[in-house]
């Protein structure tokens, strides 16, 4: 065995995959609207693109996404990173979190659920009805329905980081307890 591997506690074993991008989860539904943070999350698909989302079952984003069929996921940048955290750490049930953390929102183009400033990416989507995975594991797929990128970031259909870039437009990578990276300098191998 390696002089540098260490055994992980179980319980701890996700963070080993909890670093992709976290996103913001927004939804809206009855005139009511609301945004989460969540790690838990990734692509499935490519045509048609589908995504996975872990939302769990006591929260308005939940009960949101359940009464619409849709949400968002929204790629937050570092310069949003507080209200990111925040919006984590609190329930919409009675705080309109867009007001309370002052994230200004615009219009999605193929469903209600608002859409996040200061964000890299945006994906609108339409649940893709799995009752057994929503009620037993809390996890949502959704058919992307339309896609928006920062072009600051992201061109020519590839992620556009460089050194030299503002690091206030790399996206959020949370790795628990209220730590975050960022995203980190871009490279390119070969294949041996």
């Amino acid at each position: 065995m390696s002089a540098t591997r260490r055994a992980v506690p179980l319980p701890k074993s996700y963070r080993l995959l909890n670093h992709g991008p976290t996103v913001l989860v927004s939804s809206a539904h009855g005139g009511r609207r609301n945004v989460m943070a969540a790690a838990w999350n990734m692509a499935l698909d490519f045509d048609p693109p589908k995504v996975c989302v872990v939302i769990d079952k006591t929260t308005f984003t939940r009960e949101l996404v359940e009464a619409s069929g849709e949400f968002a996921l929204n790629v937050p940048m570092r310069a949003i990173a507080p209200q990111t955290l925040a919006v984590g750490n609190l329930s919409g049930r009675e705080t309109d979190k867009f007001e309370q953390f002052g994230l200004a929102s615009f219009a999605a183009g193929h469903i209600a659920a608002p859409l996040l400033e200061g964000c890299a990416a945006w994906l609108e989507c339409r649940v893709i009805p799995e009752p057994h995975n929503q009620q037993r594991y809390d996890l949502f797929i959704g058919e992307v329905v339309a896609a928006w990128a920062d072009e600051r970031v992201f061109a020519a259909d590839h992620w556009q980081y460089t050194p030299e870039g503002d690091p206030q437009l790399r996206t959020l990578h949370y790795i628990a307890g209220g730590h975050f990276f960022a995203t980190g300098e871009p490279f390119e191998t070969a294949a041996p």
